[in-house]
């Protein structure tokens, strides 16, 4: 991932820009709140904690993990590209949070020292090498570290609908058009497989480092949340 303010990046700036809206709804769409809920429980947040979330994006998780840490705790969430973390920002000052705050950062190299606990959310497929920067966020925390994901489904009803979140997921990839989305929804069965095979990386590095693990599944098995306690 290049720097946030190098030029490399300016295609992908320019495609979340034009979809930050859509990005915002799914990412608080009915029945979504469930899968924040439970990754936010799986961290085992006191009151007074501070918490990193990587990959906030437009800050959909900022509730529920603000409502567990308390006004004495601290949230904080990076992403790398500004206008997601715009409608972050938004929402902080709309709710009045002085102790939540996003800042625009690699997530590969957080500008954080240490931390109560680490949340990494629907970014571990965006990461050139996910097990090394896993391995990071949990040298981060001597608490617990979750992984909230999408993958395909193991799930008897929701295999049949793999071939449709393979869709999605090149859909929903950085494109220079709306022509280039849609041809990469067509090749999706690619993107869904390069998704997988980080997310499964990922967790590994995730289990080799952590113990009494949790494991939830939603959506069909497409949703899934990894948390561990780092050893």
């Amino acid at each position: 991932m290049s720097d946030p303010d190098g030029g490399r990046d300016d295609p992908v700036q320019e495609f979340y820009g034009r979809y930050a809206a859509l990005y915002d709804a799914i990412a608080t769409a009915p029945g979504v709140a469930e899968w924040r809920r439970t990754a936010a429980d799986a961290l085992d947040l006191s009151a007074g904690d501070t918490v990193v979330e990587m990959g906030c994006g437009t800050g959909a998780n900022l509730p529920f993990l603000r409502e567990r840490v308390g006004p004495d705790g601290r949230v904080l969430g990076i992403d790398l590209t500004r206008p997601l973390l715009g409608r972050a920002r938004d929402r902080v000052e709309r709710h009045g949070w002085s102790n939540v705050a996003v800042v625009q950062a690699d997530a590969t190299a957080p500008p954080v020292a240490c931390a109560d606990a680490v949340l990494g959310s629907f970014v571990v497929g965006m990461l050139p090498d996910p097990a090394e920067t896993v391995a990071d966020w949990c040298a981060l925390t001597e608490g617990r570290v979750a992984l909230l994901d999408g993958t395909s489904s193991d799930h008897p009803v929701g295999a049949l609908a793999n071939p449709l979140f393979g869709a999605f997921v090149g859909a929903g990839a950085p494109a220079d058009s709306l022509g280039d989305s849609a041809r990469q929804a067509l090749g999706g069965g690619e993107a869904r497989t390069g998704l997988d095979r980080k997310v499964r990386a990922a967790r590994s590095a995730l289990a080799d480092r952590t113990f009494d693990r949790r494991y939830d599944e939603h959506a069909l098995g497409f949703v899934s949340v990894l948390s561990g306690t780092v050893r």
